[in-house]
């Protein structure tokens, strides 16, 4: 079919008429997504539920029962900075986007890393934290290993079930055996007590965890794998939210507290009497 002059004149003035109606549109769409934001939520509440699961140092429990770590500190100041009140929400880590999906709590801040295939479900905001994960190894199981060796059906890799060391395992050693735990400590566990020839957490666990216990575990790798940066996770369909996380965790990095926060859990070891060995 041919299009005249006259047809496309036509369709260049409904296109104008249109944007002449839109601003008033558009800012009556804006104004109902804002109004619809789990910012307008936890305002109105007076807290905001922050989603996370339990592992070291980025959140776990004291020795009186207590939520503490790296992540505990960032819900806290978020929450005071907004004047709002914070609800932590323990959560198994396999579960833990779908409970933020049907609306369990506002915002997931646990160490998670940004992924495409978690992207698919919700949104990230820019990095809080930075990280990647190197080879945690049981010495006497290993000893003289390549790096080569580790891929082979006869050796074993334990590692939380859903968490990124799992996937980062099973890319980079197809052929090895991976055990999956709902626990974060049950991997390094099991590599302790010689089940599993290694595990694999990010930096500097790893380290940590070869300086408690230097006659039974070993980093034998320099290699980092998967350095990516870890952040906010956000229900889609939120900018409001997406905008005041991301200026909040920006000034946080410009102030220098995100930096400081992290050296203390991450870095040194000042807080390890609060916890159970």
């Amino acid at each position: 079919m041919k299009f005249s002059r006259r047809m496309l004149g036509i369709a260049l003035g409904a296109a104008l008429a249109t944007g002449i109606s839109s601003p008033g549109m558009s800012q009556s769409a804006a104004q109902a997504i804002s109004s619809e934001s789990v910012i307008e939520t936890i305002k109105k509440d007076g807290v905001i539920r922050i989603g996370l699961s339990l592992f070291v140092p980025w959140s776990m429990r004291d020795k009186n029962g207590d939520l503490i770590g790296f992540e505990l500190d960032v819900g806290r100041k978020l929450a005071e900075d907004m004047g709002v009140e914070v609800e932590f929400v323990p959560t198994a880590w396999d579960g833990i986007i779908p409970a933020l999906v049907s609306g369990n709590y506002d915002v997931i801040i646990s160490g998670m890393s940004i992924t495409a295939q978690r992207n698919l479900t919700i949104n990230f905001t820019d990095p809080y934290a930075y990280s990647g994960l190197a080879i945690l190894a049981n010495k006497s199981l290993t000893e003289g290993m390549s790096l080569e060796d580790y891929n082979k059906p006869e050796v074993t890799f334990a590692a939380r079930r859903g968490a990124t060391p799992a996937v980062v395992i099973a890319a980079n050693f197809p052929e090895a055996t991976l055990l999956l735990f709902d626990e974060d400590g049950a991997s390094t566990q099991e590599v302790l007590n010689g089940n599993a020839h290694a595990s694999m957490a990010a930096q500097p666990t790893p380290n940590r965890e070869m300086a408690r216990n230097p006659e039974t575990l070993s980093v034998p790798f320099d290699n980092l794998y998967d350095p990516r940066g870890e952040a906010f996770g956000v229900r889609k369909g939120d900018p409001d939210a997406m905008n005041f996380f991301n200026n909040w965790i920006a000034q946080e990095w410009r102030s220098g507290w995100l930096q400081a926060r992290h050296d203390y859990w991450f870095a040194g070891e000042e807080w390890a009497d609060q916890v159970a060995q």
